[in-house]
């Protein structure tokens, strides 16, 4: 990382005003980043003029990261905007119990396609990104890149949702070796996984869930985005490869219903 610019940061699917992604992207800004922010929607413009009303560096790309040109663009306007690029917050994707853009289901009754779907949507938009960055960060010899996993696969399970849980583990296995691909270079990876989450797309079926875990609510997007913010500072320069758990002691409590 040069001395002579700050850190720029690219956080991807922080469309929602209440979701992960912005609530990433604003502490990171707060923190002296400037933030290029992602959706598939024009409403990332909406939160790109939030953050500039707190002050905050931004620009915002409409794009799809399913489709290696989406991730190319994204990459050109940090460089473009901002010099280059430092961070990479891996966020987008669907939430699972609330999302019905395409159909979950259990291992019976899913369709190939909701298959393909849910993992491109899930792990195949990290791996585009990663990709894309994987070169500028190790040319320039400095990098982090936090991706957004979930309890939800790499640590636990619930019934009916095969293709979320797949993408989520494999978001690990992603994290885990392109972490020791580009240590040696400066970058770490690391990966931060969420349990019940309130965020606005959070059903009461989620929120009730949440109220049962051990600490008894729900968590906030911005917790979440303080372990994000942590990976990707300079404090964290000898964790790579590691994954976070952020779900209240809910995966590792063994009497439930009390």
């Amino acid at each position: 990382m040069t001395t002579q610019r700050q850190r720029v940061a690219i956080v991807t699917g922080a469309g929602s005003a209440h979701g992960i992604g912005f609530a990433a992207a604003r502490l990171l800004g707060a923190g002296g980043s400037r933030v290029v922010i992602t959706s598939t929607t024009d409403r990332i413009f909406e939160r790109v003029t939030e953050l500039r009303a707190d002050g905050i560096r931004a620009e915002g790309v409409v794009a799809d990261l399913t489709d290696p040109a989406g991730a190319d663009t994204v990459v050109a306007c940090a460089s473009d905007s901002f010099g280059g690029l430092d961070i990479l917050v891996n966020n987008a994707g669907m939430t699972s119990v609330s999302d019905h853009s395409f159909a979950p289901g259990a291992i019976d009754g899913l369709s190939l396609d909701d298959w393909r779907a849910s993992l491109d949507r899930n792990l195949t938009t990290s791996f585009l990104m990663t990709r894309a960055v994987a070169g500028p960060m190790q040319a320039a010899g400095y990098g982090r890149i936090v991706n957004v996993s979930s309890v939800s696969g790499p640590v636990a399970a619930y019934p009916g949702d095969v293709a979320y849980h797949a993408a989520k583990a494999g978001v690990v296995g992603l994290t885990r070796a392109t972490a020791i691909d580009m240590a040696s270079a400066g970058v770490t990876v690391n990966a931060v996984a969420p349990g019940w989450i309130d965020t606005a797309s959070a059903s009461d079926y989620e929120r009730a869930l949440g109220a049962a875990t051990p600490v008894g609510r729900s968590g906030t997007a911005d917790e979440v985005a303080h372990a994000i913010a942590f990976l990707a500072g300079e404090g964290a320069s000898y964790i790579t490869g590691q994954l976070i758990t952020v779900d209240g002691a809910n995966s590792i409590s063994e009497e439930r219903g009390r």
